[in-house]
């Protein structure tokens, strides 16, 4: 048994109150929380840190490599390349104290190959969950992922095939998105039936859905089909984006949860069409905040230079910072909330009796000061200190 030692302690929902927080660790799992260390325990002290739950990003795409031209550079490498750098991509995630991601997009299935081979080596990479190819329309957003069908028998037999293969998640997209030339994030993509026939599908097989989508129709629409969880949620129009009340008196009302994909390295080269949107994004989330909507924080990493894999620290500060949450729900959001919306919330995403053994050492306090999450210290993978 190993007795790792640490300042301070937030156990994924709130501060734990001792002084000098023992957590005891058994086989790979957390076998206790207190302050006393057992007699023959190995001692592991980590010295002034706060530990915590490793985090949970609950959107992720390692097949994007976060470069410049991420879709092209997709279209000039075959899958044998891509998976050695969608491997490397999660390495980078896991060593940036994401200790559990949700891939929402990938091509040929390849995050399940990887999903099994980070099941056997613990510290290859974090525990992924997999949705394949997002469903989409004929050439609708992220049709080169390999994903396009139409019509309510279509749709039905992609989810169906995605079950069939274990996948952990089904994605759909329910508007166009910035990635894919020709299609505009504000303009739906399925009808509310079609979309009613994924939800339907996939709770059949007993998996989660969630619905990309920006524009107020796609969101709408997501939430009336009833998918459990809406990715974005940017209420994004031609010109910029505003807050439709009433959808979102309608996330509220269906208790959809949003997946707010924040998080920018700084320093990033913004358009000036760019921090328009953001300022209105801002606002937006501001009313979404103040609703009452369940929100969690993740990244959507790998869309861009802003966006590296290991970039859900950033997105937590920009929670705190930008949009007004505190730093406990912040924090919450990338730790149990995360894992809950991903099915894994019973094993993941917190520090208590019976949890997988994920966690994350960070210098300073990030309850006082949420930049404190990116100042990492240690990370240990089921028992397994990998930083």
């Amino acid at each position: 048994m190993q007795a790792i030692l640490a300042a301070r302690l937030f156990d994924g929902v709130d501060a734990v109150p001792i002084d000098r927080p023992v957590v005891l660790v058994d086989d790979g799992r957390i076998a206790g929380v207190g302050a006393e260390v057992p007699a023959g325990a190995e001692v592991v002290d980590l010295g002034d840190v706060t530990l915590l739950p490793g985090l949970v990003d609950a959107h992720i795409h390692l097949c994007l490599d976060a470069g410049t031209n991420p879709v092209g550079r997709l279209a000039t490498i075959g899958d044998d390349e891509l998976r050695v750098e969608m491997r490397a991509a999660a390495r980078r995630a896991l060593l940036g104290g994401v200790t559990t991601i949700r891939d929402l997009g990938d091509r040929s299935y390849l995050a399940l190959g990887l999903r099994d081979e980070f099941a056997a080596d613990l510290t290859a990479g974090p525990q992924l969950l997999t949705a394949g190819p997002p469903i989409t329309t004929p050439r609708g957003h992220c049709w080169f992922l390999g994903g396009e069908t139409e019509g309510v028998e279509g749709i039905r037999a992609a989810v169906r095939e995605r079950a069939e293969r274990g996948v952990d998640v089904i994605k759909v997209m329910a508007t166009g998105g910035e990635l894919t030339v020709g299609t505009w994030p504000y303009q739906a993509q399925f009808s509310v039936e079609e979309l009613r026939a994924a939800v339907d599908e996939a709770h059949r097989h007993g998996l989660p859905i969630t619905a990309h989508a920006h524009g107020v129709a796609g969101i709408a629409n997501a939430t009336a089909a009833g998918v459990d969880t809406v990715e974005h949620c940017s209420f994004i129009t031609p010109t910029g984006a505003t807050a439709d009340q009433a959808v979102i008196d309608g996330l509220v009302a269906a208790g959809v949860t949003v997946s707010a994909t924040l998080g920018h390295l700084p320093g990033f080269t913004a358009t000036p069409r760019t921090v328009s949107l953001i300022a209105d994004l801002n606002v937006v989330f501001a009313r979404i905040r103040e609703s009452g909507v369940r929100v969690i924080c993740s990244s959507d990493a790998g869309i861009g230079p802003a966006k590296p894999h290991d970039v859900l620290p950033y997105g937590a500060g920009e929670m705190v910072e930008l949009l007004g949450y505190s730093t406990a729900y912040a924090l919450r959001s990338v730790t149990s909330m995360a894992a809950q919306e991903c099915r894994v919330g019973d094993r993941k995403g917190r520090i208590a009796p019976g949890f997988d053994a994920d966690l994350l050492a960070v210098d300073g306090d990030p309850l006082a000061d949420i930049t404190a999450l990116r100042s990492i210290s240690a990370v240990i993978r089921g028992g397994q200190r990998v930083r």
